[in-house]
């Protein structure tokens, strides 16, 4: 029960501070291995050959999807703390194995890279027009499927561009796209060429102390405010990374303006960011949209070629061809 689990004053005034926390001992060493046991049969690399590593970082599709409050009922439970149990939508809250894997470069090997010269800052949500109180993406969690060290390709977070952005949504009822641009100035919210920059550049205006590394081991899960910008980060020590980014998403939109006055932790945190105690008066004045993301198209293709991979893993173990499934090895 996520009653049981219910996360203590500490961790949710720390919430309320900083917009994350973390959870250890949330799934066990054995289930990540487990989940993890094709994942490079899946990628067509060999875990002990770096120069099987022909990409950076994979965002693998997924196979399987999992309830989270029987998979890691601590995390669940921490997830319901901020959120309020009835108010998530639990059809759009799963987890699957759609690992995201960083592997590094040989040119940023020993490399340092600091946080403001990243080019991935972003915020989560990729899939729909932009609100303050989006309930598509109500949540971002980040599941440490392996161990990672410092300077190991960790995401980066910056929790002081929480209040950025959300006075960025604030003054645009109207909609803003994945991308942060205003209704306005892209009607259609088709594909943008900025890229990253709206992020990339805030993220490049920071001093050092407002980012945080997320590292940690297996186990260990991160809980998000929504609207944390946030970045891939170089993965300096070539340690395999893997994490997932499950989305939880509401029933309804969050509320800033509840007469019974029971906000969630996260609607608290985002009133807190704009400097109000509630947001009478304010309201959506535009289309709430789905946008379909290219991520989709090459997630699909990529889905393809490890269906093939995965059933020729199967048709060497029926000829009786002996295989060995490399697990994942941990940072």
């Amino acid at each position: 029960m996520a009653e049981d689990y219910a996360l203590p004053q500490e961790q949710i005034d720390h919430f309320l501070e900083h917009g994350w926390i973390k959870i250890s001992n949330c799934f066990s060493r054995e289930k990540a291995a487990e989940l993890q046991e094709t994942m490079w049969t899946r990628l067509g690399m060999d875990p002990n050959d770096m120069s099987t590593w022909t990409m950076e970082r994979i965002n693998m599709p997924w196979f399987r999807a999992f309830d989270v409050s029987r998979l890691a009922p601590k995390a669940w439970g921490g997830i319901c703390s901020l959120l309020k149990a009835p108010r998530i939508d639990p059809s759009a809250s799963t987890w699957k194995d759609s690992f995201i894997v960083n592997l590094g470069t040989p040119s940023g090997h020993n490399c340092i890279v600091k946080p403001q010269e990243l080019q991935g800052w972003h915020v989560d949500g990729d899939f729909f027009v932009h609100y303050l109180d989006s309930p598509e993406q109500a949540l971002l969690v980040i599941p440490l499927w392996s161990d990672i060290l410092p300077s190991a390709g960790g995401t980066y977070i910056c929790p002081p561009a929480i209040s950025i952005i959300a006075n960025h949504l604030y003054t645009h009822p109207e909609g803003v796209s994945p991308r942060m641009t205003p209704r306005a100035q892209n009607p259609s919210f088709k594909q943008e060429d900025t890229g990253l920059k709206w992020f990339n550049d805030l993220a490049a205006s920071m001093p050092d102390d407002a980012f945080v590394e997320a590292t940690g081991v297996v186990g260990d899960v991160y809980l998000l405010h929504p609207l944390m910008l946030h970045s891939a980060s170089n993965n300096q020590l070539r340690k395999v990374r893997v994490i997932t980014n499950p989305p939880v998403s509401l029933k309804e939109p969050f509320s800033f303006d509840r007469e019974d006055g029971d906000y969630s932790v996260v609607e608290r945190k985002t009133m807190r960011a704009l400097g109000k105690e509630r947001l009478g008066g304010w309201k959506v004045l535009g289309e709430r949209q789905r946008i379909v993301p290219e991520r989709v198209r090459i997630q699909q293709e990529m889905k393809r070629k490890e269906e093939e991979r995965l059933r020729a893993l199967k048709e060497k173990e029926g000829n009786g061809v002996e295989t060995k499934t490399e697990v994942a090895p941990v940072a």
